[in-house]
């Protein structure tokens, strides 16, 4: 595939893709473009997609439940090992392949696992203390479901999905193409919303 079709794809510039694509390597030959399955198992390699990453996933929730039984990741090279939770009714109960385990056996399981990255999908009261558990235990990557921040020290990655934030992202875009209706106090059904009013007399009174 050449640089310019990627490009087009991609929605940026021929002269861009060829930059950045030679930060990985010289993959493309000129005239002919990119080995499409060589290019991706470099990319893939680059992003540490093709090591095992053990996983663990603590709160076995409505979310933690579907992030456990979610099979994409296995594809993308990571492999959820142990599901932890704080509830002892749960403890024992099968979620996919895996038993949830209880909080307490957290260190020692992930040490013999190797779990390299920790899922955290509990409540927000807990999840500091959830984080602190995943550190002491000496996971050094963790991603964040809880709807709260949470710190960790230097050397562990930390990353954040917080889906409120999302919804909000897709309100604004939404929000612009229908013209900004509700800003103008017009309710998209056409029915007129809560917002400023716009009459005469809100006129006249700024004319005042």
């Amino acid at each position: 595939m050449s640089s310019e079709r990627l490009a087009e794809l991609a929605g940026v510039n021929a002269a861009k893709v060829r930059k950045d694509l030679s930060y990985l390597g010289s993959y493309g030959t000129r005239g002919v473009g990119y080995d499409v399955g060589y290019l991706l198992h470099e990319i893939s390699r680059e992003l540490g997609l093709t090591h095992d990453w053990p996983v663990a996933i603590v709160g076995v929730g409505n979310l933690g439940q579907a992030l456990a039984n979610y099979r994409g990741f296995g594809a993308r090279g990571f492999r959820i090992v142990a599901l932890f939770d704080a509830d002892p009714r749960k403890v024992g109960r099968k979620v996919g392949e895996h038993a949830i385990q209880a909080l307490e056996d957290l260190p020692e399981v992930a040490r013999r696992g190797r779990v390299a990255i920790g899922i955290i999908a509990t409540p927000a009261p807990a999840a500091q203390e959830v984080a602190d558990r995943l550190v002491d235990a000496g996971v050094t990557s963790i991603l964040n479901f809880a709807p709260t921040v949470v710190s960790v020290p230097s050397g562990v990655s930390l990353r954040k999905v917080d889906l409120a934030i999302e919804l909000q992202i897709l309100s604004f875009y939404q929000r612009r193409r229908d013209g900004g209706a509700a800003r103008d106090g017009v309710a998209l059904d056409g029915a007129k919303s809560d917002g400023p009013r716009r009459d005469g007399r809100a006129a006249s009174a700024r004319a005042r």
